[in-house]
């Protein structure tokens, strides 16, 4: 029962870093020379404590109507950074602002895609969480067991794509492919 409060409290580690990815990749890329307009910086700025306080309340308060409400709001808040990514990929490519560091949008596109994974882990882990709950209140039979393993199966894939987006987004800040 233990192990399984751990689980349900670590999964609140990766969330975290998600929320600080982009605004602490935002905030090197301008140190090393990509300026960014103040509006686009202000955003990037305000993202990651907007994005974090958004999964405390999610995580701490899940069973309170503020964290249902946020939670409702998390999946089309996510697919928002998803579109917001890619056109400012694309808008700074038109206009040259990555000429000299191609690298950083590909690194934009690439978080785009590790947060498509996430939500993708959203749609399909709901039985497994169920799971680890009903493990750490000392009550679980076999069909929830065999929902868990299920639920685990299904939402495999897009674990590995995290974990081979975060090994493209670490090769991509070292090697710097087009500076």
């Amino acid at each position: 029962m233990t192990a399984a409060n751990i689980m349900l409290n670590l999964d609140i580690v990766p969330r975290l870093c998600a929320a600080v990815m982009l605004t602490v990749g935002g905030l090197l890329s301008q140190f090393v020379g990509v300026a960014h307009p103040v509006w686009q910086l202000t955003a990037i700025i305000l993202l990651a404590p907007l994005w974090m306080a958004m999964e405390l309340i999610m995580h701490f308060s899940h069973d309170t109507p503020l964290g249902q409400g946020v939670a409702r709001f998390d999946n089309p808040f996510k697919c928002g950074l998803m579109l917001a990514c890619v056109v400012s990929v694309v808008w700074s490519f038109s206009t040259g602002r990555l000429d000299e560091a191609p690298w950083v949008g590909y690194k934009i596109l690439v978080f785009a895609a590790i947060i498509f994974c996430s939500l993708m882990i959203n749609q399909t882990i709901g039985p497994y969480i169920i799971g680890i709950q009903r493990i750490a209140a000392g009550k679980i039979d076999a069909v929830e067991d065999a929902a868990m393993a299920a639920s685990l199966k299904r939402a495999k894939w897009a674990v590995i794509g995290i974990w081979i987006g975060l090994v493209i987004e670490v090769l991509l800040g070292v090697v710097k492919p087009g500076a």
